[in-house]
């Protein structure tokens, strides 16, 4: 792909984001996600594999049946209310319907299925900008949107995601699937909590955004994309190795780290909304994803091929992301001793 074309691609995927977030209009916020969409699709069908233009067909068509879903939402509520704004969403099928669009676009169960196929069918950059700058403005329309939703329902699929997410990750030997269903497992996180707290939400949205930025730069540098491979990096660049095993663990959500932050005022939350046995409920499905994030920090750590290389260890690599990795993995870290700070924010 030629320059010019990935600077009209990334600039129409800022433009689509920023119409949709500042909008509180139906019809401009649809138009917003739809140039998102559409500047997407190239940039995931770039590399002419089959494999990823099935990516793009199927991301296609799920995108645009939940633009479509979302069209109808309001046009159903402004047909009942007379109002096209965000904030006047009363109708009760209207809500539903939303539920289900943002769902889809979300990749939130039980809509999820599109998610792992469209992230193993794209390169690790694509990958990356659809696990978080993609999830944006959804995410957006969720918590503005959020007094109108049946709280009951969004908890449900919210267990559900945690569940789904970490029994299907379990089995996989892509890196691409195991965080394609890890992403899936968050968002049930993030959803739980949006009728109570939405800066709570946001918070999660953020920090997951961070770390996993943090994974696939690190991967995209060192060239990996099967545990087979991860399990050989160690002997090339230590350093890199031990960085990712670092923040897998703070994704899985382990104490000393900062993705233990989000999770922890969850359940707080929860259980101050007398929600005891749901917020016990999430904790134990998030077992299932620590299992996959040990594996995964296993295989790039601790496991040494059969033949260890006899060239030195790259323990400086000359990758132009290594600034941005450094900053990042410092953040997917070291922020939980600051968490008092970051709760009188929100």
């Amino acid at each position: 792909m030629t320059p010019p074309a990935k600077l009209i691609f990334t600039t129409s995927l800022l433009l689509g984001t920023t119409i949709t977030i500042s909008s509180n209009h139906w019809v401009t916020i649809w138009a917003g996600l739809e140039i998102n969409t559409l500047a997407i699709l190239p940039l995931i069908a770039k590399s002419h594999h089959p494999r990823a233009i099935e990516a793009a067909t199927k991301y296609f068509l799920t995108q645009a049946t939940a633009s479509a879903l979302l069209l109808f939402s309001a046009m159903m509520n402004a047909w009942h209310t007379g109002q096209w704004d965000i904030t006047q969403l009363t109708h009760p099928a209207a809500c539903l319907i939303l539920t289900s669009a943002l769902a889809m676009k979300l990749g939130l169960a039980p809509f999820h299925f599109w998610f792992p196929e469209v992230l193993q069918g794209s390169s690790l950059t694509t990958a990356l900008i659809l696990s978080t700058a993609m999830k944006f403005p959804p995410m957006t329309l969720l918590l503005i949107t959020s007094p109108s939703l049946n709280p009951t329902l969004l908890t449900s699929m919210a267990i559900l995601s945690a569940a789904l997410g970490g029994w299907m990750g379990l089995n996989q030997t892509q890196i691409r699937k195991i965080l394609a269903f890890s992403s899936i497992s968050q968002l049930g996180w993030m959803v739980i909590i949006v009728s109570y707290n939405p800066k709570l939400t946001l918070l999660n949205f953020y920090l997951y955004a961070l770390m996993t930025a943090t994974v696939f730069l690190t991967l995209n540098t060192i060239k990996t994309s099967k545990l087979s491979t991860l399990m050989t990096t160690w002997t090339k660049t230590p350093a890199l190795s031990a960085m990712l095993m670092l923040t897998l663990l703070s994704l899985a959500g382990l104490p000393p780290f900062t993705g233990f932050l989000p999770k922890w005022f969850i359940i707080q939350e929860l259980t101050n909304q007398s929600m005891a046995p749901v917020a016990t409920m999430i904790a134990l499905l998030s077992l299932l994803g620590l299992f996959f994030y040990l594996r995964l920090a296993y295989c790039a750590t601790i496991t040494l091929p059969p033949h260890t290389t006899n060239h030195m260890k790259q323990w400086r690599t000359n990758s132009p992301t290594s600034a941005t990795i450094a900053i990042l993995t410092t953040t997917s870290i070291m922020l939980l001793p600051i968490s008092p700070m970051i709760l009188t924010t929100i």
